[in-house]
């Protein structure tokens, strides 16, 4: 059995379950997640904190 990537795993099981609606909301968390971590390491992050 040849190991997949969790990218396609992850989308082999929307596809499957038929849970469509995981997609929006696993994309907006990623976002969130990369604008926090963007903000705390970046010369930026005074004029991202008032986003929050």
């Amino acid at each position: 059995m040849a190991k997949q990537s969790l990218f396609k795993e992850f989308f082999a099981f929307i596809k499957h379950e038929k849970k469509w609606w995981m997609i929006p909301l696993v994309t907006v968390l990623l976002l969130v997640g990369g604008l926090i971590l963007f903000s705390s390491t970046s010369p930026l992050a005074p004029f991202i904190y008032p986003l929050f």
